[in-house]
């Protein structure tokens, strides 16, 4: 299992926003092969967090160039600054 990660800092009081708009690219990252699941965390410091999850380190990488073309195109005004993005092995993870 492969997390990818994208994370920025948002503009003061735009988790509502940002929610309507991001609810856009999930389509684009689910359709990558490998494709398990999809998170989005909105900190009380304005932190926005994706995580992606695959299930090999590809797609996982895949899913982050596509999603930091999509966030520059369609979030760029909502955001302090560019977005980064990781993606690795998911070393530990424990489901109910």
């Amino acid at each position: 299992m492969y997390a990818a990660i994208r994370q920025a800092k948002a503009k003061a009081g735009m988790a509502d926003q940002l929610a309507s708009r991001i609810k856009d690219v999930i389509p684009i990252i689910s359709s990558v092969e490998g494709f398990m699941g999809y998170y989005v965390v909105y900190a009380s410091d304005d932190t926005l967090t994706a995580i992606s999850v695959f299930n090999n380190v590809a797609s996982a990488e895949e899913s982050n160039r596509l999603a930091l073309a999509w966030i520059e195109e369609n979030l760029g005004p909502l955001l302090v600054g560019p977005a980064t993005a990781t993606a690795g092995p998911v070393i530990v993870h424990s489901l109910p």
